[in-house]
């Protein structure tokens, strides 16, 4: 039997698909040979005394945040960095957020000037660190994620910024590196670093010392996703120029751009993809030379939901600030006024990311009706899950081996069996259903625009805070 032009269609889109991916995982094989070559030359030490590094503002949007402000701000406390501030901005928590700042590190209401005009909720008071200067505290009305990393912006005062989660870590050596590349490019806007998940490490002193599997299987094929998504899907784009979105858990940006480009839409849920889109059309309307990256070895541990209800949640929120930040932009979409961004990257997502939900599962629903009525054409059902399995396991498996072998963050072989394991069954069930709760958020969106959606957290480690120097602390095992 010969195919039809719809299963034709559903072929040739997961060929592509498939090819795109492949690409990325030779992409993230040079990367990572690239940055081990330039680690062996020029040490941490050597990055750390260079004295090129601008002086960088960390913004930690919070809202209720007490079982992970205390390890959140310690830990970053403890940033090896020649010169920076934090800045943790409560957004109008209801919790003992707030207290336990005030307890731990002895806060004083001070009075500083805003430094740029961009909108935001009222601020309720302002607060600076007896025991740690570059600590300083925005308590503010709610206003949501992006309102409050704006409230930030307005009193930071160094020319980058990092953002970074509330219920995130971030290598110590992270900002070194990151920022690295902003004195190495004048025209770079933005670079993000690599999302781990934190669940099953070993944290020290605020330090991620030690990592094995987690103990749940929703925590386990997150891990197997987040290196796939990190390494073969970030690197690829950014090797291409095509990156659109740098995560909100961990970024560094030119602070003065991001304000003349309107700062965080506080009108959509996905507010670190918009502001990425956004800088790409500001900087292609103003013809400035412009650059924004992505980069393997600053890596951010973040805390990923152990709960099959909350990765639901977590899901939909994204796929609806996917499409969000899509619609915003639409105007950019197959537009040579904006270069590759708009021939290339704004399809891309369009079509392998915003609708991959409905493309893939109603591929997998057309095989299955065939197979089921016995009107199948044999050509069709096994080449579709060729490509729908059988290559996603491989390039999974791939990734594997890439975090096992050139990564070397599991050392144990029962931790790289598992992560193996979850590798080859991470397209037998768990896509699909990932699949459906996307093609949900897509119908959905409507309904449920501008909600969030809660998530539960766990407490970190703190450790001892010492500043720029570590201390030794107790292991404590992040569950």
């Amino acid at each position: 039997m010969t195919l039809s032009a719809v299963e034709f269609l559903f072929l040739a889109y997961l060929t592509l698909l498939n090819f795109w991916s492949a690409v990325g995982l030779y992409a993230t094989v040079q990367e990572l040979r690239r940055t081990v070559r330039r680690n062996q030359s020029l040490r941490f030490e050597s990055l750390l005394n260079a004295g090129a590094h601008q002086p960088i503002s960390v913004l930690v949007p919070a809202h209720d945040e007490q079982e992970t402000i205390l390890g959140s701000v310690s830990a970053l406390l403890n940033l090896r960095y020649p010169q920076f501030e934090i800045i943790v901005i409560s957004d109008g928590s209801t919790d003992p957020t707030m207290q336990v700042l005030h307890e731990h590190f002895d806060l004083r209401e001070t009075l500083p000037v805003s430094a740029v005009a961009l909108q935001t909720e009222p601020i309720r008071a302002i607060w600076r660190s007896q025991r740690f200067p570059q600590l300083t505290v925005i308590d503010k009305e709610n206003g949501g994620k992006a309102d409050a990393l704006n409230a930030g912006l307005r009193y930071a005062g160094y020319p980058l910024f990092c953002s970074i989660d509330a219920d995130s870590l971030l290598d110590e050596e992270a900002l070194v590196r990151a920022a690295r590349r902003f004195a190495d490019q004048e025209e770079l806007l933005a670079v993000g670093g690599t999302v781990r998940p934190m669940n099953g490490v070993t944290l020290q002193g605020g330090r991620v010392v030690d990592m094995t599997m987690p103990g749940s299987t929703v925590e386990r094929f997150q891990v197997m996703e987040y290196v796939r998504a990190f390494f073969t899907g970030r690197t690829a784009l950014s090797s291409f120029g095509l990156l659109l979105i740098v995560s909100g858990a961990f970024g560094l940006f030119r602070r003065a751009e991001v304000v003349q480009a309107g700062g965080y839409n506080r009108e959509t849920v996905g507010e670190d993809m918009e502001l990425i889109v956004r800088l790409h059309r500001w900087a292609r309307d103003q013809r400035r030379p412009y650059a924004i990256q992505y980069v393997i070895d600053p890596v951010c541990w973040t805390q990923v939901p152990d709960t099959w209800q909350g990765l639901r949640r977590q899901r939909d929120r994204w796929q609806r600030g996917l499409l969000e930040s899509l619609w915003l932009h639409r105007r950019m979409l197959f537009n040579p006024r904006y270069g590759r961004i708009g021939m290339v990257a704004m399809p891309y997502h369009i079509f392998f990311e915003a609708l991959a939900p409905a493309l893939e599962l109603g591929g997998l629903f057309l095989a299955v009706f065939l197979i089921v009525t016995e009107r199948y054409d044999a050509t069709f059902v096994v080449l579709f899950f060729l490509l729908a399995v059988g290559f996603g396991t491989l390039l999974s498996s791939s990734s594997h081996a890439i975090e096992v072998f050139l990564r070397h963050r599991l050392g144990r072989p029962r931790d790289r069996l598992l992560l193996l394991g979850y590798a080859l069954l991470d397209n037998l069930g768990y896509r699909q259903w990932n699949l459906l709760i996307r093609l949900w958020a897509s119908l959905t969106l409507v309904a449920k625009r501008g909600q969030w959606g809660g998530q539960q957290r766990r407490r970190i480690d703190q450790g001892a805070v010492t500043g720029p120097a570590q201390s030794e602390a107790d292991p404590v095992r992040s569950r």
